[in-house]
């Protein structure tokens, strides 16, 4: 499980003082905690998913400070947190190419039987339930867009 790997590599990090790694790995391990609970209070279990899910956002938060930093001109707090997202990726299954993504969401609208725009919500459902981890959902979105538009 993700979750055991994250606290072997923290663990690891703890061991080798390496500070910085163990800084990233606490904040992480504290977030996936949070959504632990709020699963638990209804009644769900965490899966890799849902750790994927949390790290993702992590990352996402990364990204957003890196573009607010560097407007500010505060190339070290850029640095700092290009090192944060570094690590934060390692955790994080390699996303689908665009061919990989546009084959699986064809897959799905035959699955689903779609044809028009107006069953995209049915061919998103299926599609973000599917490729969670893989795929952004704006770029998920996008996809479905065009093979609903026939473009």
């Amino acid at each position: 499980m993700l979750l055991e790997k994250i606290t072997r590599d923290y663990m690891t990090a703890l061991k080798n003082k390496e500070s910085f790694k163990v800084e990233v790995l606490s904040t992480l391990r504290s977030a996936i905690k949070y959504r632990e609970i709020e699963l638990r209070e209804k009644g769900k279990e965490l899966d890799d998913q849902e750790v994927i899910g949390v790290i993702k956002k992590e990352i996402k938060k990364r990204k957003e400070a890196i573009e607010m930093y560097k407007q500010g001109g505060r190339a070290d707090l850029v640095e700092k947190e290009e090192k944060e997202l570094a690590i934060l990726q390692e955790y994080v299954p390699q996303g689908l190419s665009e061919e990989e993504l546009k084959s699986r969401i064809k897959e799905i609208i035959e699955r689903v039987g779609a044809s028009t725009v107006k069953d995209m919500g049915k061919v998103m459902k299926e599609a973000m339930n599917e490729l969670r981890g893989l795929a952004e959902g704006e770029e998920i979105k996008k996809v479905v867009e065009e093979l609903l538009k026939g473009e």
